[in-house]
């Protein structure tokens, strides 16, 4: 066996990204709340980037503004021994409110002048909305005031950290028993769990939801023992809709279960929601798109006036070609100033590119714009990537995340792209938009008899929406959120 060691020659070619090249398909992918952090990181981390002031043009229309303008603290002072001195005191006040001014606006902190004047730092403190109690908390608030032996009070305790988001308890009484610690039993848990029942919302430390349900209808101050009874007994049936076995039941008419049925609806299925954080965020949109006064034509712009516009400082570029300058300072700020530049063009390449991916998408989908959400066409990303000059990833970088301004609300960018199939008269139509059509089928229905999905596929094809399976009709209807037409029926 021998063992050496060769050199050999091969010729390949491999893509490889530069760091500005990454530093750009991320920029292009933030939306713009994102973008304004990502900016105002950029500004705390590279010292020669600044933001640029809009230009204030102001016009002087006399000799005499122009020698207003001059600043008075750099002439000379020199009294006058005739006249009155008016014109020496005047400079002298005037001196003396500059330097009044400059102190205020330099000076740390400002001491009221007067003691009736508002704080304005402890009016916006108070005025800022404190954040709001978490379910847990808001119930081990009151547990403390709840009047109960010590194992029973520990128990609820227990319970409590146990109960989610809902207001549901979701584990089994005997899986909180810890037998090693000894510090309640089962029966001290089944006491507790009654008392926390009747906290604040009602219905919380419900085990389902026929139990959270008889707690609101226990606690109702209203005569609620008609519903009590339809829940306590007849939970299964409910659910199942089986209204005509349920009235067969309680020996009464069907009118009356869904007399039931409507005040049962006022009550809450998820009362531990009605505490706790709101983690719903507002979105601001990426694009507006506007219609032209009395025309048929839209107007796409970018909502990017909240963007600051950034420059390379003119201070530093000068340092940096100084060769009096350190070295290793001159490197750094010569670093800085590519990376700058690398930012300033990525985010003016997103600009540009976002523009051009809305306004292809505002053209293609013109009925949409027009006419709602029936009329949305299919569209590929790949055509309005041929169509702007940029690759297929970069138009799905584009719209990631992105929302568009309409007339129809604000909707993701990523809708306007989806696939489809011709109608019998040769229309496209996007799988948004048979959606859309399948809602209206549905909602037009007559409630005691509902159509199944068999029957909803020959109506869209009475449309003209035919050749759609009838897997695809019950796929799009659990998208949607429609039950089946066995709990859709109205008796």
């Amino acid at each position: 066996m021998k063992l050496e060691m060769t050199g050999q020659m091969r010729m390949e070619q491999r893509m490889k990204l530069a760091p500005h090249m990454i530093q750009s398909m991320e920029i292009l992918q933030l939306p713009i709340l994102a973008l304004q952090e990502r900016i105002e990181q950029e500004l705390n981390n590279n010292p020669v980037l600044e933001i640029e002031e809009p230009a204030e043009e102001e016009e002087i229309t006399s000799a005499e503004q122009e020698s207003q303008d001059e600043d008075i603290g750099e002439k000379d002072l020199v009294v006058n021994t005739d006249n009155n001195k008016l014109d020496d005191f005047e400079r002298l006040e005037s001196l003396q409110d500059d330097f009044r001014e400059h102190i205020e606006q330099a000076a740390p902190f400002r001491t009221r002048s007067q003691a009736d004047e508002p704080d304005r730092k402890l009016e916006a403190i108070k005025n800022t909305a404190a954040l709001p109690k978490s379910l847990h908390e808001h119930l081990s608030e009151q547990w403390r005031l709840v009047e109960a032996s010590e194992a029973v009070k520990k128990a609820g305790s227990t319970i409590i950290d146990y109960i989610d988001d809902r207001g549901y308890l979701t584990v089994r009484l005997e899986q909180l028993h810890n037998k090693d610690k000894g510090d309640f039993t089962v029966e001290d848990l089944k006491e507790s769990i009654s008392l926390v029942q009747k906290l604040e919302p009602v219905g919380v430390g419900a085990r389902d939801l026929r139990e959270c349900l008889l707690i609101q209808l226990e606690q109702n101050v209203e005569d609620m023992s008609f519903e009590y009874r339809l829940v306590a007994d007849n939970m299964d049936e409910l659910l199942e809709n089986r209204l005509p076995e349920i009235a067969k039941q309680m020996n009464c008419n069907v009118d009356r279960i869904n007399q039931a049925i409507k005040r049962l609806s006022k009550l809450d299925t998820s009362p531990g929601l009605q505490i706790g954080r709101d983690d719903n965020h507002p979105i601001t949109p990426d694009v507006i798109v506007e219609a032209f006064n009395n025309s048929d034509e839209y107007s796409v712009r970018l909502t990017d006036f909240s963007v600051p516009n950034l420059k390379i400082s003119n201070y530093y570029t000068t340092l940096a070609k100084d060769t009096t300058v350190n070295e290793k300072t001159r490197k750094f700020l010569q670093e800085n100033i590519q990376a700058g530049r690398w930012i300033i063009d990525a985010i003016e390449q997103r600009k540009n590119t976002l523009l051009k991916v809305a306004k292809s998408v505002v053209k293609h989908q013109h009925d949409f714009f027009e006419k709602g959400s029936l009329y949305l066409r299919p569209l590929p990303m790949s055509k309005v990537a041929d169509e702007v000059g940029v690759h297929l990833a970069t138009v799905s970088r584009a719209v990631a995340g992105k929302y568009i301004q309409s007339p129809w609300g604000i909707l993701p960018l990523r809708k306007f792209f989806s696939g489809g199939m011709e109608d019998a008269n040769g229309q496209a139509h996007s799988w948004e938009a048979i959606r859309v059509k399948l809602r209206e089928i549905i909602v037009a229905e007559n409630k005691s008899k509902p159509l199944n999905d068999d029957q909803i596929r020959e109506k869209l094809a009475e449309s003209g929406i035919i050749n759609i399976a009838r897997r695809t009709v019950a796929k799009y209807r659990k998208l949607l959120k429609i039950p089946t037409a066995r709990f859709r029926k109205k008796y």
